[in-house]
């Protein structure tokens, strides 16, 4: 009796799993680009010449990525996870991680020519990193030292952008506005996680990019 629950259980939440997957890939934004050109406005170049490196390493992204089938059931593992995490540093550390390979898949992504697909995971990429700074934020406000995420957090953030500025070199034309419009969630995390530090009194890792 006791052997056929514990093979039912997980067959039955791979199952929802899948289901809940489906549903999420059914609902998803569509987007429809041109195909990334090989010429590059005057604009984009300027920014690739002032491009800077950021002293941050980013989490391998993995073998499934958002074209593959298997996917759908990898993003809802990723959804539960943080759905059961009790712990509120490591919650806010998760959504980190899922944020910076996100980015990666969607670097991936663009390089593969499937810019579609790529943006939309960058804006979920975005999305995590937003919720990571959320959850500092409420950690913060529960009097748990984060000042060594806020560290992190800084730059990650920074490193969003580095690999934004990219993106906007091999993208389609039509592509650009979107990325450019979805670098400010990452600007406003690092602002946000400046401040946290400056009010700490420990200095952050500076801003090497033109933006205040």
């Amino acid at each position: 009796m006791w052997r056929k629950i514990v093979i039912a259980v997980p067959t039955l939440i791979f199952a929802f799993g899948v289901l809940f997957a489906s549903i999420f890939r059914t609902a998803a934004v569509k987007y429809d680009f041109k195909q990334a050109s090989k010429f590059l406005p005057e604009e984009v170049k300027v920014l690739g010449e002032k491009s800077v490196e950021i002293d941050y390493y980013l989490a391998y992204p993995g073998k499934v990525l958002p074209d593959s089938p298997f996917w759908p059931v990898k993003a809802v593992r990723d959804r539960v996870w943080l759905l059961v995490t009790t712990n509120p540093t490591r919650s806010a550390e998760l959504a980190l991680l899922f944020a910076d390979k996100r980015l990666g898949s969607a670097k991936i992504l663009f390089e593969k020519g499937k810019p579609e697909i790529a943006y939309s995971t960058l804006t979920k990429a975005e999305k995590y990193l937003e919720q990571a700074a959320e959850a500092e934020s409420q950690n913060r406000e529960k009097e748990i030292d984060t000042s060594e995420f806020l560290q992190r957090l800084t730059k990650a953030s920074l490193k969003h952008v580095e690999v934004m500025e990219y993106l906007l070199t091999i993208a389609p034309e039509d592509a650009r506005p979107g990325i450019i419009q979805t670098e400010d969630y990452a600007k406003r995390v690092y602002n946000d996680a400046r401040n946290g530090l400056l009010e700490k009194g420990i200095t952050p890792y500076e801003n090497p990019f033109e933006w205040k």
